[in-house]
Formats: structure tokens, sequence, C-alpha cells
């Protein structure tokens, strides 16, 4: 497939690449030089949580969640 390099040094993943491997914005990727004219292009991993950190920092609306109370467990 086919890219350009933007005036600002940006390179576009195409779109049908960027769905069959679930590529979203914000993502990280490494890159390194092979040799002259030859990169090589790695997605960095994701941490264990990102997934649920990324879910609470999207939720809709300021103090969408809201504390529960606690049972103290003195007595049991």
């Amino acid at each position: 497939m086919k890219t350009t390099v933007s005036s600002k040094g940006q390179i576009v993943i195409p779109a049908e690449l960027r769905e069959r491997d679930g590529i979203e914005a914000g993502q990280e990727f490494d890159i390194e030089r092979l040799d002259s004219g030859e990169y090589l292009l790695q997605r960095r991993a994701t941490t264990v949580n990102e997934g649920a950190v990324r879910w609470l920092l999207d939720c809709p609306t300021k103090d969408w969640f809201v504390p529960l109370e606690s049972e103290s467990t003195d007595t049991l």
C-alpha cells in the first residue's frame, strides 16, 4: 500500500491496515532504521490495565462514578 509523508513528517497508516489490526488513535509505535530506506514499525505492547484506564478516562460526565458506602467487617 502507498502512503505519503506529510509536511510535518507524519506517515499515515492506511485505514484498511488500521481496521485489520485494531490500530486506534493514540497508540504508540517504535520505529527502527534497518538500512537506507528500510524501516521497521512496531506497535508498543499495551499495559495490562490500559483498557480499563481508557474506559475510566472516557467517562461521559464528571462525577459519574460515586463512592459506595462500605460496611464494617469488625463485627464478623
